[in-house]
């Protein structure tokens, strides 16, 4: 038998408190307790990506991470993009190069993207790639995620000359 334990977290700004046993995956908990369903979870093996959310701004598999490794820590998941109901710029290429598909590994491929920018703010065609080789798309529109993820870089390369807010 296991005992739960107390564990408070920063998700999109607002702190939390939760009682999680200890094999409860952070997945589970930004879903189930926390309500947080735009994460998705897909193959609860780390491979499909669908999961991923960003951990103190790196991206990381939630379904593989446990709720208790995050007591403490900073979270962003795809509902902290937006702000003010307006769309980050990678949401707003994602619908501008229909990057969408079906929208089931879309939060993924935004959180990863969401790193690999404010890294590498122009990456090359290979990073890009490089960044992605984690994501799985079961419509098979990478196409159109490439497409995406450069108008993403542009937006926000532009927004950042301009000097106008963007999205952290």
């Amino acid at each position: 038998m296991t005992t739960p334990q107390k564990i408070t977290l920063t998700v999109n700004g607002t702190t939390h408190e939760a009682q999680v046993e200890p094999r409860t995956t952070l997945a589970d908990l930004l879903r189930g307790e926390l309500a947080l369903t735009g994460t998705h979870v897909g193959c609860e093996h780390g491979v499909c990506g669908a999961c991923t959310v960003l951990l103190e701004g790196r991206a990381v598999r939630s379904c593989l991470t446990l709720a208790v490794q995050v007591d403490g820590a900073n979270l962003t998941t795809v509902e902290g993009l937006e702000q003010d109901g307006e769309l980050h710029p990678i949401q707003q290429a994602f619908v501008e190069e229909h990057g969408l598909q079906c929208g089931f590994c879309t939060p993924g491929f935004l959180m990863t993207v969401h790193e690999l920018l404010r890294e590498s703010p122009d990456p090359s065609e290979d990073e890009i790639r490089d960044a992605l080789g984690g994501q799985l798309c079961r419509c098979t529109g990478y196409q159109s995620i490439l497409r995406s993820v450069r108008l993403a870089a542009t937006k926000l390369r532009n927004a950042h000359v301009a000097g106008t807010p963007q999205h952290s």
